[in-house]
């Protein structure tokens, strides 16, 4: 049984390495950007107890799985469930290279151009990743990392070893 949370900044790699263990091990892949927020503009987080039941109906139904996010605050309600995590802690500039080369993502974009148009906001983002005192900082991923006893591994390249 495989059950894998991925983690880190934006542009760190979350998506590719989840995705690439969805196709080498048979894994379902849940993204925590599909549920985490609600279609507003400004977007709004999702109230946290909605997102922790779309989680729930997700674990419940796969065996094995990869959950990937920048959500602590999520990440930490699936702890107990998980066999094993990945922190992605790659460097800043390396995430906004990723960033800036990245695919377009259509479960998060209407078109490349809305991702494009979104590119100087998410750059921005990825820089105050050291700074922020969120759910979504390099400083709350390390306590997740820490907290967690089970399998876990840090990575700090885009190497293609997992």
């Amino acid at each position: 049984m495989r059950k894998i949370l991925v983690f880190g900044n934006s542009g760190s790699g979350k998506s590719t390495l989840a995705k690439r263990l969805c196709q080498t091990e048979a894994l379902a892949h849940l993204d925590l950007d599909t549920l985490a927020w609600q279609a507003t503009m400004p977007p709004q987080r999702q109230p946290i107890e909605q997102s922790q039941a779309a989680i729930n109906h997700f674990t419940d139904s796969h065996e094995n799985w990869v959950i990937e996010g920048c959500y602590s605050d999520l990440l930490q309600l699936l702890l107990d469930k998980a066999t094993e995590i990945v922190f992605m802690d790659l460097p800043i500039e390396q995430c906004i290279n990723n960033a800036k080369n990245r695919p377009w993502e259509p479960h998060k974009y209407a078109s490349p151009a809305d991702q494009d148009a979104n590119l100087d906001m998410l750059i921005q983002w990825i820089r105050q990743y050291e700074n922020r005192q969120d759910s979504f900082s390099r400083q709350a991923h390390r306590m997740l990392y820490h907290r967690f006893s089970g399998i876990k591994q840090l990575k700090d390249s885009n190497d293609s070893t997992y």
